[in-house]
């Protein structure tokens, strides 16, 4: 064996740890061969590079490895491997860094006692002259000593203002260095500390509203005092006059003008340029803040400082007749206040407010924008001192409409401070009315909306005109429902009460002893002290008992109630609470009726609804069920029904559009205008009852005249949502139509003036008890009689009831509360009366 070969188990095993050349291609090297090492970025693995140089020969030729053998890269590396690069990497970069940036601060140093030497150098010099006086050695040493100082000061605030910058750059390095000492390989990612310090502040004065306003007042205290100690050292002023000179740089960025000396004038150029900045952040905070307080007022966010107001929770189409029914009712104290809440900007409910184009009538509306179920935001309308709060229904579908209203019943609940007065729901579903009371107790009132509508439709099928005159007892323009205690009528009978008011009519009396609410009581019943009286009037303080009038009694024909005939009724279209309809038609009608229903729905599914919904078809004894598919807006559906022979047709609003009001008037419009030209065109055409029902401004062959003597022969009531659409169906003529929103508007008005008027509108609505109802004149007086209105209130009692109002011959609305009820007025069998009777 050679001898150069004797390290060659050496060489083989450094270069079998290395994996990279195999062991042939290095058997003639006599030198060791040290492996390079190159750090790949991208896979994190070491490769070696083996270089060789031949030792023998002149050629001094390099060895080159074997294209088909390729060098096999180390697999992972050692935690010393690691730890070394690292250390490696931050050695060459941030020490570089580092050295910089202390350079500069040295060189400062380093200038600063090379001023001290020179003067004390300068001093030395001196006190060799030997002309000097020991007097001037004093004055010499404290220049030295006042110069040293300013040097020292100089240098101290150069670190100071330094040393933070300089932390500042190297903060991210300290995680490394941290890495370094646990000599651990952590994979994850870690935050930086100068994001972390970012965020941390960004929280700090996000969390607190005056952290903006210190961080502010300790830059400006940190400004002045770095500037005046930076002043003093440059200059030849004292520490005090530094510190007033700078707050003046500060305040004033113009009065460093006069400064003398490099120095000074560049430190007075900074603390100027430092205080205009500052400056110009204070004023931009200002700023930020009256913008915020501005548009905290603009949208609603502030508190709202009223007591016995009026508290509206939600925002619906009902809301404009709502707040001027409200309006109407407080005329007469001069106005009041109503609170809006609602999730809408406040600028948007004041615009749409101002739409309505209505005189509020001194009432103010104030509006707020907030969620209902948030008690902040209750609390920010002060829901505690509302004397009434009305939950409106949403205008999604009837089912998320109540559970909203539950919610917000649930949130009320929820306010630790309570509230004084009561709180009116609307709801949209009758079966959901129990749970929202029990959620509530006793003093939520509910106006189920749906149900008062379906009930109000039947009652105006079966009454001509009736429509009309809800509209004016339910709204506050007219005559009102009122309950108030009267002691000087204590120990009369309700006889002599109904006659007592000269501007009202009693209609009924409220019990103290069960506080029950008592319709039409006989005539024996005797006020008792604590009862109140339900009167109807124009407004709560235009009413009082006077002397009893005289009365004259005489005879009146005694007619005997009408026998009920079988009718024939249409439903077009399918409501949600239908069910509940047909449950009043078979307690209304006669037996032998018929009730044809026609909508889209398929005749299974239909009966599985009304099945699902509690209705027992079978146990139907009044009335039949019709079934009919088709679509009441296609003309050639309507014609397969033979529309000229119903008593009654109710078009009801499709509970598929519920949700969007605009439709559903559209296509209960289409539907009554098909109808009325079907029915026209299938009933024979009398020119003399045309002419009867002429119209100023229609021409004489108009449509609407053919429209109108098919109205003659059957009712159509449609049911409309929207109020816009009134006008269309009330001046043609040919529908006696239902304005379904604004007859729940002026309902949850009434009741929320008084919650116990809801229990006069259910038994008024419900198909058992007392109703409200239209009577011939042929009931109480002779054809030409005259007689005064109290006559023939006498005259209704003998039949159990009490007339409220009626309407003569050839009027077109009905007077309700006469305001001279003595006068004597001649009456005709034409003439119709407005009494609340026992349906029983």
């Amino acid at each position: 064996m050679h001898p150069n070969h004797t390290p060659r188990r050496t060489r083989t095993s450094l270069f079998q740890r290395s994996k990279t050349l195999p062991t042939h291609s290095y058997r003639r090297f006599t030198t060791p061969v040290i492996p390079t090492f190159r750090y790949d970025e991208e896979d994190d693995s070491l490769s070696s590079d083996l270089r060789r140089d031949d030792d023998g020969g002149s050629t001094n030729s390099a060895t080159v490895l074997n294209s088909e053998e390729k060098p096999v890269a180390v697999p992972s590396q050692s935690p010393s491997q690691r730890i070394t690069r690292l250390w490696t990497h931050f050695s060459l970069t941030h020490f570089l860094k580092f050295s910089c940036s202390f350079s500069l601060t040295y060189v400062m140093f380093l200038r600063a006692k090379v001023s001290r030497l020179e003067a004390e150098n300068f001093i030395l010099l001196t006190r060799c002259n030997s002309s000097r006086v020991l007097g001037s050695d004093n004055n010499e040493i404290l220049q030295m000593e006042e110069t040293n100082s300013r040097a020292v000061v100089l240098f101290s605030v150069v670190i100071t203002f330094v040393l933070p910058f300089l932390l500042y750059m190297y903060l991210d390095d300290l995680s490394h260095i941290k890495n370094l000492l646990r000599r651990t390989d952590q994979k994850k990612e870690e935050v930086p500390l100068k994001k972390r310090l970012a965020y941390s502040l960004d929280v700090c004065f996000s969390v607190y509203p005056y952290a903006k306003l210190l961080a502010l007042l300790f830059a400006t205290v940190v400004l002045i005092v770095y500037g005046g100690l930076a002043l003093y050292a440059v200059s030849d002023c004292g520490v005090d006059e530094a510190l007033w000179l700078s707050w003046t740089f500060v305040a004033d960025s113009g009065s460093h003008a006069d400064r003398v000396g490099v120095g000074a004038r560049i430190v007075s150029v900074a603390i100027s340029a430092g205080g205009m900045l500052i400056f110009a952040t204070m004023l931009g905070l200002i700023s930020d803040s009256i913008s915020k307080m501005v548009d905290s007022l603009r949208k609603g966010k502030s508190e709202v400082l009223e007591s016995n107001h009026i508290l509206i929770l939600g925002w619906s189409d009902k809301l404009g007749s709502l707040l001027k029914q409200l309006a109407i009712a407080n005329k007469s104290i001069g106005g009041g206040v109503v609170v809006v809440l609602a999730e809408r900007d406040k600028e948007e409910m004041e615009t749409d407010i101002a739409k309505f184009e209505f005189d509020l009538m001194g009432t103010s509306v104030i509006c707020r924008s907030g969620s209902p179920l948030i008690l902040a935001d209750l609390k920010k309308v002060s829901v505690s001192n509302a004397r009434a709060i009305i939950v409106l229904g949403s205008d999604e579908n009837a089912d998320q409409s109540d559970a909203r209203a539950l919610r917000v019943v649930l949130s009320l609940t929820g306010v630790k401070e309570g509230w004084k007065g009561h709180v009116v729901v609307e709801m949209c579903d009758l079966d959901n009315e129990p749970l929202v009371k029990l959620v509530g107790g006793e003093r939520i009132e509910t106006v189920v909306a749906h149900d008062v509508i379906g009930r109000l439709m039947i009652q105006c099928a079966l009454e001509p005109g009736l429509a009309q005159i809800w509209e004016d007892i339910l709204g506050f323009e007219n005559a009102e429902f009122y309950i108030k205690k009267w002691p000087q009528l204590d120990g009369y009978c309700f006889e002599d009460v109904l006659i007592s008011f000269p501007n009202a009519i009693p209609c009924g009396v409220k019990v103290a002893a069960d506080g029950k609410i008592v319709l039409n009581p006989s005539d024996n019943y005797v006020l008792e002290a604590g009862d109140e009286i339900l009167v109807i009037a124009e407004d709560d303080d235009t009413y009082a008992p006077g002397p009893l009038p005289e009365v004259r009694m005489c005879h009146f024909p005694k007619m005997q109630d009408p026998p009920k005939y079988p009718e024939k009724i249409l439903f077009c279209g399918w409501r949600r609470d239908i069910d509940d309809m047909i449950k009043v038609l078979e307690a209304l009608l006669a037996p032998g009726s018929e009730l044809w229903m026609f909508n889209e729905v398929p005749d299974q599914e239909r009966e599985k609804k009304l099945t699902d919904a509690g209705l027992n078809i079978s146990k139907l004894v009044n009335i039949k069920l019709v079934h009919r598919q088709g679509n009441a807006g296609v003309r050639r559906h309507l014609e397969s029904l033979p529309l000229e022979t119903f008593d009654s047709i109710l078009i009801l609003a499709e509970q598929s559009l519920e949700n969007s009001i605009v439709h559903s008037d559209s296509r209960s419009l289409a539907t009554l205008l098909l109808i009325r030209d079907i029915q026209s065109k299938r009933l024979p055409y009398k020119d003399a009852k045309t002419s009867a029902l002429r119209i100023s401004g229609f021409p004489n062959c108009c449509w609407i005249r053919k429209m109108q003597q098919a109205s003659d022969k059957s009712i159509v009531i449609s049911e409309i949502l929207d109020s816009r659409t009134k006008n269309l169906v009330s001046v043609s003529r040919i529908s006696d139509y239902v304005l379904s929103n604004e007859l729940v508007s002026m309902a949850l008005a009434m009741v929320a003036e008084d919650k116990q008027i809801n229990r006069v509108l259910k038994e008024l609505f419900a198909e058992k008890g007392n109703e409200l109802c239209i009577r011939p004149a042929e009931f109480y007086i002779y054809d030409q009689e005259e007689v005064c209105f109290y006559d023939i209130m006498r005259r209704a009692r003998q039949r159990q009831e009490i007339i409220i109002g009626y309407r003569l011959a050839g009027m077109d609305q009905a007077v309700i509360n006469p305001t001279d009820k003595s006068k004597l007025t001649k009456w005709t069998l034409d003439d119709v009366f407005v009494v609340i009777a026992s349906s029983q």
